[in-house]
This record gives C-alpha cells, structure tokens and sequence, in this order.
C-alpha cells in the first residue's frame, strides 16, 4: 500500500483529493493510523477530528473505493460495528474514473455546441437558434433583440481539454 504522505507530495493527487474530501477530509488521511482496521468512533479520538466528518471521509473514500471496512456484529447487544482501513493503491484508478466521466461530459458539450446555433442577449445570456427563431429573434425573456452568438473560441478551449485528457496517463 502506498503511504499516504507519499501520496500527498504530488500536487494533482492533492488537488483530486482536496475537491473529493475537502481540508479535513485530508487532514484524516494524514493522521490515520498506518496499520490495522479502525472504527470511526476510533479515528474520531485519534485524530480529534469530529465523529460526523470522520464519517463522511469515510463513506466518500469509500464510494470511490479509496477505503475499505469489515463489519462485526456485537453478539450481546447486535450492534454493527465497522472496522475501516484505507486503500491508497486505488487512488490511479480514482482518478481515471473520473478523468473519464469528465471527458464524457466535454464531448458531449462540444457536441452540442456544434450541432447548434446560438443567439445571445446581453440582459439574459444564450439562447439556441430554435429557441429565438419562434420570438422572431427576440429574447425570449426579456423581449430584447438577440445577436448571433460565435461559439468558435469555446469548442477550441473544449478541443483543448479533451486533448489534454486524452493525453493524460490513464490513455495511455
């Protein structure tokens, strides 16, 4: 398993990490025990970190199976208890996910910016060309005439990132 702070030295990790589990959210990778499972309740008093956040990490490091846990059952009381442990080594993985999810997400936005025309007016912002043709080209909102909007400089900054992505190490 690959030791968190090691993790944390690269920038982009942080960052990736930062934006999914926020400052105390790292704040608890960095001071959870490097051996065994713990409770929540446990990583809570270890870390003096408050109990909902230290759950929250959790259950989000968990969605993105960035940790794992083993659930016992109290036979006395029947109470669940779950014992966590971290996974750093899915953290490439993570990420690639996400990077891929992102890369949909901009193909298909430069796809509909290039099968549609735009129009924008200056009180209210974009609008397609079946959207303001029925107003006879006229903002729909406001009344206002619209212009032609030229697309051009966004679908170059889309081209761009998808480059980008596509270049990263998770295309490789």
């Amino acid at each position: 398993m690959t030791a968190i702070s090691d993790l944390l030295e690269d920038p982009s990790i942080r960052a990736y990490l930062l934006r999914l589990i926020g400052e105390e959210g790292v704040d608890l990778l960095v001071k959870f025990p490097p051996e065994g499972e713990f409770s929540d309740e446990d990583l809570a008093a270890k870390t003096g970190i408050n109990l909902n956040s230290v759950r929250h990490t959790l259950y989000t490091l968990y969605e993105k199976r960035l940790a794992g846990y083993r659930r016992i059952k109290n036979a006395e009381t029947g109470w669940l208890t779950y014992l966590w442990q971290l996974n750093t080594d899915a953290i490439y993985h993570a990420i690639c996910e996400d990077l891929q999810m992102v890369l949909e997400k901009l193909e298909n936005r430069k796809k509909y910016e290039e099968e549609n025309d735009f129009y924008i007016c200056k009180t209210c912002g974009t609008f397609t060309f079946n959207e303001v043709a029925d107003t006879n080209f006229q903002c729909p909102l406001c009344g206002n005439p619209v212009e032609h909007f030229n697309n051009e400089t966004l679908l170059k900054a889309l081209d761009l990132r998808i480059s980008q992505i596509k270049q990263s190490p998770c295309y490789e």
